[in-house]
């Protein structure tokens, strides 16, 4: 007995407290489409609090609406500046409890890794990694940078888990 594959899809997310990418991208055998994508903004004024339960609360909207079977995060390198690391790693924190709260199992990325899966070029820039998601999810029009980062790290989840 053959048994037809089922999509899969994977919510993406690029952090950040004041934009913060996702995209939820369906692969369904070889084929990947996008489902829906988009950047949370944050006012730069916003209680910190305020900005990580914005995020929490846009993407918990984002798996209601599109029942993603994963999540995907990426992580950042290491970032000079420590204050700004600390605020990322709360934001992550709380991207990943929501993805908790939501039941999904988490990909965790580094940004070479992602480059890597989308470009075949772990040093590539963000316009070379989007225009390959334009081209691996035959999108006619380019995506928010954070959005397409989000999605070619959703991507980069989906060609990853598709080889385990």
């Amino acid at each position: 007995m053959i048994v037809a594959p089922s999509p899969v899809r994977c919510l993406g997310v690029d952090p950040g407290s004041l934009a913060c990418g996702w995209a939820v991208v369906e692969r369904f055998g070889s084929r990947m489409t996008l489902v829906e994508a988009g950047v949370i903004r944050n006012p730069r004024g916003a209680d910190f609090d305020q900005r990580a339960l914005c995020i929490h609360e846009r993407l918990s909207e984002a798996i209601a609406a599109h029942a993603p079977g994963f999540m995907a995060v990426e992580s950042p390198f290491v970032e000079k500046n420590a204050a700004t690391a600390l605020k990322l790693g709360q934001i992550r924190g709380g991207i990943l409890l929501t993805a908790a709260l939501h039941g999904l199992p988490v990909g965790d990325y580094n940004p070479m890794q992602v480059k890597k899966a989308v470009s075949g070029y772990g040093w590539a820039d963000k316009n070379q990694v989007g225009k390959m998601v334009m081209t691996l999810l035959n999108l006619k029009e380019p995506l928010a940078v954070d959005a397409a980062d989000a999605a070619a790290v959703a991507i980069g989840h989906l060609l990853a888990s598709r080889r385990a």
